[in-house]
């Protein structure tokens, strides 16, 4: 049998819609001048190292590195239904939140649908959705900072599928209130996925905040999003999980890839669960910085809004990618959103200080 002669002007047929699909931009790394000690706050990562008894866990895990992990993460799924008294068909865990994430709109949206969203918010927002197929609805932030659940309602149409709640909003910190989401969800219809993102929960301070454990159990339609990333310090591992009705969550787990989740990441998020009292000591440094920090950044005049997550938000439109330069010339990554804001994570106290006397130093300019 003869093989067909390649024709080497033939173009391979891709999807046209994602030709213009922008690239997730991740935070940058941090560089300086020769002897300054450079910080990374650019990605809302933990600045402590990992806790030596999850170090242990991984490095006795490795020996068995020629293994698959198990595809279900069951013992991990058995362990976080313990830890929030859910059913274990309840759980399905992923690659982070924002992995669950696209199982969710995978799950749910298809090319014609619609997802809804506050705008700005979490950037992989919009990509998830365009990989769907589906489109998004953008709704604008309050002045705030905060959801626009009014709006939002508002846009619903015979097209939506879901709607995507990020509460503490990233990258502003803000939060929704719980009396609200408990109206909008009264006037959401059912059929609609409604997911909050609690992928900062930990860092929340406001008692009125948001309670997606209890929403979810009080609506099918309710998917709670969580994280290992953030308050957990296991950003590189890559596990979140999501808490959801079985039909869902069942859903969830058959469109998630297979072995998505390592087994050293499996490993590190249970001896996390075991450590969330060392973990919380963590959580409260942090919460004493990120105090600090508003407080000296509204003594220094800037316009500020309450952040709930593990860093601050300095509204400085076009300002913002001049402000993130002189950080970056001083040994500072920070997270610039041009014409709109920059996003500071709160980092170690020596990290805090050089940026505090940068904003001071701008703020006079």
């Amino acid at each position: 049998m003869t093989s067909p002669t390649p024709d080497r002007d033939a173009h391979v047929v891709l999807r046209p819609d994602l030709e213009s699909l922008p690239p997730y931009r991740a935070g940058r790394s941090a560089a300086g001048p020769q002897g300054v000690v450079a910080y990374k706050l650019s990605s809302n990562e933990s600045p402590y190292d990992p806790l030596p008894r999850v170090r242990d866990a991984l490095a006795a895990a490795a020996a068995d590195l020629n293994r698959y992990p198990d595809p279900g993460a069951r013992e991990l799924s058995a362990a976080l239904a313990s830890r929030w008294n859910v059913p274990a068909d309840h759980i399905a865990t992923g690659t982070g939140s924002v992995g669950v994430c696209q199982q969710i709109i995978s799950a749910c949206a298809s090319p014609g649908d619609e997802v809804i969203y506050a705008w700005r918010s979490f950037e992989a927002y919009p990509l998830i959705t365009t990989i769907a197929g589906a489109s998004s609805v953008q709704i604008p932030l309050r002045s705030d900072e905060s959801h626009d659940l009014d709006a939002m309602v508002e846009a619903v149409t015979p097209r939506t599928r879901a709607i995507l709640i990020c509460t503490p909003n990233n990258p502003t910190g803000a939060v929704v209130q719980h009396r609200d989401l408990v109206v909008f969800l009264a006037r959401v219809p059912s059929h609609i996925v409604v997911v909050v993102d609690e992928a900062y929960v930990e860092f929340v301070g406001d008692a009125g905040a948001a309670d997606g454990l209890a929403l979810y159990r009080e609506h099918p339609n309710v998917v709670v999003l969580r994280t290992f990333s953030k308050a957990y310090g296991l950003a590189a591992l890559r596990v979140g999980f999501a808490i959801a009705h079985a039909p869902i969550a069942d859903l969830l787990r058959r469109v998630g890839m297979p072995f998505a989740v390592s087994s050293l990441a499996q490993v590190a998020a249970l001896e996390s669960l075991r450590a969330e009292a060392e973990l919380a000591t963590r959580v409260q440094e942090t919460l004493d910085e990120r105090e600090r920090m508003f407080t000296e950044l509204v003594r220094q005049g800037h316009p500020m809004t309450a952040s709930h997550g593990n860093f601050v938000w300095l509204r400085l439109g076009a300002a913002s990618v001049d402000f993130a330069g002189l950080c970056a010339n001083k040994g500072l990554a920070v997270r610039a959103f041009a014409g709109e804001g920059v996003r500071i994570t709160v980092g170690v106290p020596a990290a805090n200080d050089r940026l505090l006397s940068l904003t001071a130093e701008f703020a006079h300019r």
